[in-house]
Order: structure tokens, then sequence, then C-alpha cells
């Protein structure tokens, strides 16, 4: 080392370092301990690591905003644990200089990936740039154009005495009438923010202007929703509503198709959103009555019992109301996995002129399968079922079937359906399988109110005997028999469609047509 190096080093002053570091208190336990490595500084505990994280970042704010600024005289604090710009020249001829640093002098903080670790210290530039995670907060006075560091009020001398509220720690006694520097943050250069919505993105020169507004503060709207701990469906029928509106506004500005597409099925979601609210808030009635219960609660589960209505009416093995009602019921008993438990009062109490007949022609056919006889199955009780399997709806190999539902919500169809055929006043009245299978099905094709058809419109008789295969002087006699039953009020049969309503007391069974 040359004497030029060693009176220049001597003339320089070794950097300033402190550690701030969060650990674990012991084992089994979720607190943690903040420690610094000034002597002046206690151990703080925290319940949790995120609140020590915070105590530990608060405590080195506390130390950078107390001590003076990056001094110019300073040499680097890093040389001490091998940073990469001290390591030795191996190899090469020694360098003059001890130190082999470049730039103005700094106060850089270093965090470790973990952020168990924080360090502050006086290191120049160079090594600042050098080692991994460090960040400037702070340039010496002594550095050129970048040293313009203006003091905060929280580290200004005042007279003789120090501010009022500046920390003090054991590694900053600061001299009467000096001036600090405060660390200074350089910002990071950010790119200016994409306005979104639904994973779109909004044009900046959309207009009209009021519309890229709406569509900006939407998107923000509904990422707030989804913060929200708890649900407000009326609110997201609202931002549904307005969302159809801002995207049918944007299809005509842009003629994009795509738009127009989601513009609808906003506007879906928004009726089936504020359905769902509805029923549970209990805002569907009945009339002019008090608030409906119903047994199937949300409309997913009434558009799957009408799914599986349509599914017997296409697939049913054999023709007549009796054998369709009877295959719905099987149907709905083993949907999810093509098997399930009978007894025999689940098919004698459906009314069927001769339940063995009917079965054995099922199982003749192959469309259901029984391990025993007709005979066993109907004479099987609750505590010992007979098990039953329908062939056709055992999932496949890729476990596609032609239901969507789960598990959970098979039992539940297949209750709504029980709770139907075997409704009190129509079992005292002894009521056929067609109208049991006629009660069923009106159940499925009502307003929220009651009235038959979307609206009240009625039910084309068509798509109504369709579901109920019966001619159409069959058919008034079942409509005689339900208005009877107190099932069915207010009735009027035409040439081509049914109008009526549902009484008040089967509105629970009910499954409303989502507008």
């Amino acid at each position: 080392m040359t004497r030029t190096a060693v009176d220049e080093l001597g003339e320089r002053v070794p950097g300033r370092r402190w550690t701030v570091r969060l650990d674990a208190v012991g084992r089994g336990s979720t607190a943690v301990r903040v420690t610094c490595s000034r002597p002046a500084c206690a151990e703080q505990r925290l319940p949790s690591a995120a609140a020590g994280r915070a105590a530990a970042a608060a405590h080195l704010k506390a130390h950078l905003r107390a001590v003076p600024g990056p001094r110019a005289e300073a040499y680097c604090a890093c040389r001490a644990e091998g940073c990469r710009t001290h390591l030795p020249d191996t190899g090469r001829p020694a360098r003059a200089e001890p130190w082999r640093c470049g730039g103005p002098v700094v106060l850089a903080v270093v965090t470790d990936r973990e952020g168990r670790r924080w360090q502050a210290m006086e290191c120049c530039s160079r090594c600042a740039a050098a080692t991994p995670g460090a960040k400037a907060v702070g340039t010496s006075p002594a550095s050129g154009p970048q040293a313009t560091v203006r003091p905060t009020p929280a580290t200004t001398r005042t007279g003789a005495g120090v501010g009022v509220g500046v920390p003090q720690f054991s590694d900053h006694q600061a001299s009467a009438g000096t001036r600090a520097p405060a660390p200074r943050s350089v910002p990071a250069r950010r790119r200016p923010r994409q306005a979104r919505i639904a994973q779109r993105v909004i044009p900046h020169d959309l207009r009209p202007v009021a519309l890229r507004d709406e569509l900006t503060e939407l998107g923000d709207l509904f990422r707030a929703y989804q913060r929200r701990e708890q649900p407000d469906l009326a609110l997201l029928a609202d931002l549904q509503e307005r969302k159809a509106r801002a995207f049918t506004t944007w299809a005509d500005v842009t003629c994009d198709g795509a738009l127009r597409w989601e513009a609808r099925r906003a506007e879906q979601a928004a009726a089936a959103i504020r359905l769902q609210h509805q029923q549970r808030t209990g805002g569907i009635t009945g009339g002019d009555g008090p608030a409906v219960t119903r047994l199937l609660t949300v409309p997913t589960q009434w558009e799957h019992a009408r799914s599986v209505l349509a599914h017997v009416a296409d697939h049913a093995p054999l023709p007549g109301p009796e054998a369709r009602l009877l295959v719905l019921m099987l149907t709905l008993r083993t949907a999810h996995t093509g098997t399930g438990n009978l007894v025999g009062q689940d098919v004698n109490g459906l009314g069927l002129t001769d339940p063995q007949d009917l079965v054995e022609q099922l199982t003749g056919c192959g469309w259901l399968s029984l391990p025993g006889t007709v005979g066993d199955l109907l004479a099987s009780r609750p505590e010992n079922p007979t098990p039953v399997t329908v062939p056709s709806l055992v999932p496949p190999e890729d476990g596609t079937g032609p239901f969507t539902f789960g598990r959970k919500t098979r039992p539940k169809l297949s209750g709504w359906a029980q709770r139907a055929v075997s409704d009190k006043k129509l079992r005292k009245a002894k009521a056929t399988a067609g109208t049991r299978l006629l009660a069923l099905t009106l159940a499925t094709r009502t307003d929220a109110s009651g009235h038959l058809g979307p609206g009240g419109e009625g039910i084309p008789l068509d798509a109504l005997t369709a579901r109920v295969p019966v001619g159409s002087g069959e058919l008034r006699d079942l409509i005689d028999r339900l208005t009877a039953a107190d099932w069915l009020t207010d009735t009027t049969l035409t040439g081509t469609h049914l109008t009526g309503r549902l009484t008040e007391r089967v509105l629970p069974l009910t499954c409303p047509l989502v507008p």
C-alpha cells in the first residue's frame, strides 16, 4: 500500500452500519421478536410475523430519520463482510488503492428474500449496486448534482437543542448547530395504470369520455366487491345491470360483437342474482301473501329439476304417464352414479295400476337392474333397502353424464320430487300416476307468484303433453283432479294453452322460471 493510499485512508472514517432482525420466539408459538444491533434499542416482542415485519420496518425508518445523511468522507461499511467489490484480485497485480469503490457515498438498505433481516449501511454507489437486495435511500452532499438533499423537519436542529420528536439512537449523537440531511428515496419509474374491466383493457382514447369513465369506475367497483368479506347480492345485481348497459354502449361505439355478447351475459347474470337475492331475503311471495320458503332454494336447482324432467321425456324406455313417473323417480334416485337404494313404498306410493308388472317391464328391457326379484323390491323396508342400478346413468370412463349437478344436489332434487308426488291431499284423493306427474311438471313451469308459464302467460299444450304423455281429453280430467286437490286454481284450458296458478299451499314446491 502506498503512502498516498495510507494517508487517504487515514482521512476517511468507517461507514456506519446497523441491522434489524426478526426471529421466532420459540417452537409452538407464532410470536416473534425484533432486535437491533444498536445497544440503545430494546428488544420488541410481537404476536405474529406480520406484526413483527411492520414493527421492524418502522424501527428501521426511525433510524433513517434520526441519523444524518451519508457522509462524503466515509468508506464502505460492507468491506468487513466480504463485499464482492472488495474481494481480492487473485492472480492480478495489487492495486494501489485499498478499496475498489466508485461513485458517491450512499446510505443503502439491504433486505433478505425471507423478510427476516434489514441492514442499513454507508457505502459507495458501486458497492450498493453490486449488493443483492440493496436500495439507496440517500446520497452524500459531496457527490455533485445528486447530492442536493433537503433536511426534513424531523432531522433539523434548532438553536442549541435537538428538534422535537427526533428519535435518538446510540450510534447517533449529533452536535449542536448541525443540520443532518434526511435520507432521500429515489422514486421508481412506474408504467401508467391501465384501466380494466372483465379482463379487458379500457382504451385511454375511448370516446365518449363518459363511457370510458363509467367503465373505469365499474372495474374498480367489481374489484372492490371481490374484496368484500360478505356478499351483497343486491349490490352485485346493480353492478351487473350497469355493466350490461355500459358494454352495450361500448359495442355500439366499436361495433364489437364480443362486447355485445358480454352485455347479454351481464343482463342474464343480473336477473339471476336479483332473483336469488329475492329468494334468500323472502322477497318472492305468492300473490299478496307472506314470503315463500321453497324446498329448492336457488335458481340453479330449479334448472336442474327441469333438466331431469326433459331428460326423462326424451329417454323413457316405455310409453304412458305411469312409466314416465316411475322412470323419473328412479332417475332422480340414481342420477349421480347410476346406482341407488329403493324401498317398496317408493314404488307403491306412486299410484301405479300394477307396480310389479311395470318394474318387470323396465328390468326386462334392460333399463333397470335389480339384485333380486321384483317381489323382493316391493317388499323391502327402510331398514333393508334394495340397491338398484340404471346402466344408462352409470358415468363412462371420462366421467361425463347427462346431468351437471353433483352428489349433494341429487338428494335435494329427489326429496323435492318425492314431496310433491306424495302430497297429503293427492294421497287422500288416491291420485293417479298421471295426476302426480302433471302436478310435478306444473311446479316447474310457473313464475315467482305461482302463475303458470313465464310471466303468467300460460303453458303451451304441446310443451305440456311432451312432459305428461296424455290426450287432451284425459288432460282435462287431470286438471280437474288437481283443482279438487287444492293444487290448481283459476284454470282455463284452451286449444293451445293452459292458464291458471298454483295454490298458495304448494308454492314452496315450485321452481320459478328465471326471467
